[in-house]
């Protein structure tokens, strides 16, 4: 089993268009950032290779292709926002490869979104002609009611972006490991994927007990209506006391090298590209 960051970027991809900052014009492939998005890949207990993605971002293609991926067995949406849908299109080549359909899921709210976006894919009969669209099973989930996607236990958490709604998920180990693999879960595991956060609700605090390691959202060191600010994430960070913390979803001025450095032990700035194993 294995986690891969495929983007740890803000909404905008680092570099941003027209932006000539520090970041931007850094030579370290670290600052270069696409859209946060994540995928856990992980045989199932008849030792079949399943892919679950964290969200389905405008860079999709390039994440795909760059991390390796040819199939997708399931995709679990934190919000409706462009940064983290736009990039569903791209999974049809999934369907093409493992002749099936993928399932979905998400709340109502980012549903609906995603019908009104991708029309072409939920009401297909529609087309005036026979496209090459995406085949998706869409499932409704809630806060606190988990699922179980090929032995893996997914819950759904209640967080807050501003104003908005949305959800993390807590990953907790197999029940059943893979045919003739030791029942050892990944050191990782349980973990807690907490992108685009701005605080945290009181329920969902004791789905954050007992992390091997926590995702967590930190924009910059500047004040954000609806993000958390670095010193507010290592706040957070702290007070969970998961075993290792990975922050994403950076902005353009936050330079790994400076920043990782001064950040406390076992709290780093994840990258794109980085795995856990």
């Amino acid at each position: 089993m294995r986690f891969v960051f495929l983007g740890t970027g803000t909404s905008a991809g680092i570099p941003a268009i027209g932006l000539h900052d520090a970041a931007s014009a850094s030579n370290d492939p670290r600052d270069n950032r696409l859209r946060t998005a994540a995928a856990l890949i992980f045989d199932d207990a008849e030792g079949i290779e399943r892919v679950v993605l964290f969200d389905c971002g405008p860079d999709m293609r390039q994440q795909a292709l760059r991390a390796g991926l040819s199939r997708c067995d399931a995709i679990l949406f934190t919000h409706n926002h462009v940064d983290h849908t736009w990039g569903l299109d791209e999974v049809r080549r999934f369907n093409v490869v493992m002749q099936t359909p993928i399932d979905i899921y998400a709340e109502q709210r980012t549903l609906g979104h995603l019908r009104r976006v991708y029309t072409h894919i939920f009401d297909r009969d529609r087309n005036v002609n026979d496209s090459f669209v995406a085949h998706l099973i869409a499932h409704t989930i809630e806060p606190e009611t988990p699922i179980e996607l090929f032995g893996v236990r997914f819950t759904p958490i209640r967080l807050l972006h501003g104003r908005l709604p949305i959800l993390g998920f807590r990953v907790d180990p197999p029940r059943d490991p893979p045919q003739g693999a030791t029942r050892n879960a990944p050191a990782f595991l349980p973990l807690a994927y907490c992108t685009d956060v701005s605080s945290i609700p009181p329920e969902t605090w004791p789905r954050l007990e007992g992390l091997g390691t926590l995702v967590l959202d930190a924009l910059r060191f500047r004040n954000h209506p609806t993000h958390l600010t670095i010193d507010r994430a290592v706040e957070i960070a702290q007070q969970v006391g998961a075993d290792q913390t990975w922050f994403v979803h950076m902005s353009n001025p936050v330079v790994h090298a400076e920043v990782d450095s001064q950040l406390p032990d076992g709290i780093n700035l994840a990258y794109d590209g980085l795995t856990l194993q």
